[in-house]
């Protein structure tokens, strides 16, 4: 069973949005998934794009107007 950690990232701005997701990421353990919030537009953009760059496995779960919320799996062995 995977266990979740949540970060809110919503009015943070870029580049700081970037970092703080992978400090977050360095952090979880092998059971574990990330829950990211953040804002549409840049900060989702930059967020993504880091992801995919790293070969992260995430899938997008929530949208709205104004913020998206995606769920990172981590496949650290």
């Amino acid at each position: 069973m995977a266990f979740l950690k949540h970060l809110d990232l919503k009015s943070v701005p870029c580049p700081l949005n970037v970092v703080k997701m992978k400090l977050a990421l360095e952090k979880l353990s092998k059971n574990e998934q990330l829950i990211i919030e953040l804002d549409k537009g840049e900060p989702e953009e930059m967020v993504l794009k880091n992801l995919k760059d790293m070969g992260s496995l995430f899938k997008q779960i929530k949208e709205n107007e104004k913020f998206i919320t995606i769920k990172i799996f981590n496949e650290k062995k």
